[in-house]
């Protein structure tokens, strides 16, 4: 028997977030994790998926040279070197997260999974641990679909797709959002046929104007992009696999070497025993307030575990949330009004706050859309990247409510939104800054500036300035 005053249940982002600043600011810390240090982000999400992106950059680099007058061939593609690139950025962040360093900052570390026992209790393996407060960061994993013959025929999830060390002939991806559309146009890059089967829309949950810019590029890579595909069944071996969809009404068979399931996410709860606690339970995750507690107010849940966002970043800011609550009794509560995402396809596709749709829906005509394309910033013509466009939502005093973006860069760029948004700051303390000449950054200062166009150039003004100079 462990008694302590927080219980951490899950080493991913948010988990290790608590579990290091809890511990740091004086509290006893144990900290629970059956599977990786690090979870889903460093060793099978975030990381290694943005690795993989970086050597198909380079690809591409090499096939794009000649543009810049630089003589380069095709790119000579090992992916066996690819993979351990992608190994190797996992490994060199590790430490990071490793047990080590955590028993190091003062945490219990116990390298196995949790089950509430009751109200306050929590097992694992043959410890029981009494808490003040437990957190749920138990993240979540790749859901696999009902699809017929699932079962039986080799897949890939994002778990698994990073150990291929094969030159990849054909792979079938199903499902069209940010996860899938990464690794598709990744391998694409890296000299594979792609083809990806998606349901509804691709990138659906962003902006449609800047999502079919992403699209058109992925086309153009050489993925094959199906939408309003239904997979009805798969079937295969190692190696040949096949997919039967429905499409308009029609059947069509898509046969490769690999599948990909990517079709969204689950919570990991099975392991929990959440009723010996009390703790309600919903659609995509836990039932939990704007304190993060959950129905048991001894337990919070964070991160994926939790309704609402999916991302790492949030899980992050869970943490902060949770330690106000649980350490200084703080009613801290989370404010979603300026969460970013981004999916990081070539040209990356970026969003903070509401997006054109969500604003007229809540605010009705008295909105202000703001754009600014990649084509008119001088950097981007230095660097050959054009294609991209920027819109920034704003109210009609000039409260800023939302931005997306599509472009190179764009998961930089958007950032510069997401403090005005946080603080509903106006349109103008955009407009005002000095930026640094030539960068892609002043973008954002020509979408502010547009806010004033019309009133500036107007007739109105024309007539002040004349009457003005006519005094001498």
């Amino acid at each position: 028997m462990i008694d302590t005053d927080i219980c951490v249940i899950g080493a991913g982002s948010g988990g290790l977030s608590v579990a290091a600043g809890a511990s740091q600011m004086g509290a006893r810390v144990v900290l629970l994790e059956g599977g990786e240090m690090g979870g889903d982000c460093l060793n099978y999400g975030c990381v290694p998926s943005k690795a993989l992106i970086a050597a198909s950059h380079a690809a591409q680099a090499i096939r794009d040279a000649g543009r810049f007058g630089v003589t380069a061939g095709a790119p000579d593609i090992d992916m066996s070197g690819v993979r351990d690139h992608v190994k190797g950025v996992i490994a060199a962040i590790a430490p990071h997260d490793s047990q080590e360093r955590f028993e190091g900052l003062g945490v219990d570390v116990i390298r196995d999974y949790g089950s509430f026992s009751g109200p306050r209790t929590v097992v694992a393996g043959d410890t029981e641990i009494r808490a003040k407060r437990f957190v749920i960061a138990t993240g979540s994993s790749p859901l696999v679909p009902p699809i017929e013959g699932i079962a039986d025929t080799p897949y890939l999830t994002n778990e698994t797709v990073f150990d291929i060390a094969e030159a990849v002939g054909h792979l079938l991806v199903i499902g069209g959002g940010p996860i899938g559309m990464e690794i598709a146009q990744a391998h694409a890059r890296l000299g594979a046929r792609v083809t990806v089967l998606e349901g509804l829309r691709a990138l659906g949950p962003d902006d449609p104007e800047l999502s079919e810019i992403v699209k058109r590029q992925v086309a153009a890579d050489g993925v094959d992009i199906r939408e309003g595909a239904t997979v009805r069944s798969v079937s295969g071996a190692e190696g040949s696999v096949s997919a039967t969809v429905e499409i308009d009404g029609r059947e069509e068979k898509f046969s490769g070497t690999h599948l990909l399931l990517a079709v969204g996410r689950k919570p990991n709860l099975d392991r929990l025993n959440l009723d010996a606690a009390g703790i309600e339970t919903g659609r995509g995750g836990i039932v939990v307030d704007a304190r993060l507690r959950t129905a048991n107010r001894r337990v919070f849940a964070i991160g994926d575990a939790a309704q609402g966002y999916k991302f790492t970043h949030i899980a992050g800011y869970h943490a902060g949330i949770v330690i106000r609550n649980a350490l200084f009794r703080l009613p801290a509560k989370v404010d979603y009004r300026a969460v970013p995402w981004v999916t990081y396809t070539s040209p990356e596709l970026a969003q903070v706050g509401l997006k054109e749709d969500q604003a007229r829906e809540k605010y009705g005509d008295a909105i202000r859309v703001l754009r600014a394309e990649f084509a008119d910033n001088d950097r981007a013509r230095a660097d050959g990247e054009t294609t991209g466009l920027l819109k920034v939502v704003t109210r009609k005093n000039g409260v800023v409510v939302g931005a997306s973006m599509v472009g190179e860069h764009a998961g930089e760029l958007i950032q510069s939104w997401c403090l005005p948004i946080s603080k509903r700051l106006k349109i103008k303390d955009v407009a005002g800054l000095i930026l640094p000449y030539p960068t892609l950054g002043e973008i954002n200062k020509r979408a502010a500036g547009a806010f004033y166009t019309p009133s500036l150039y107007s007739d109105r003004t024309r007539k002040i300035v004349r009457f003005l100079l006519s005094l001498g």
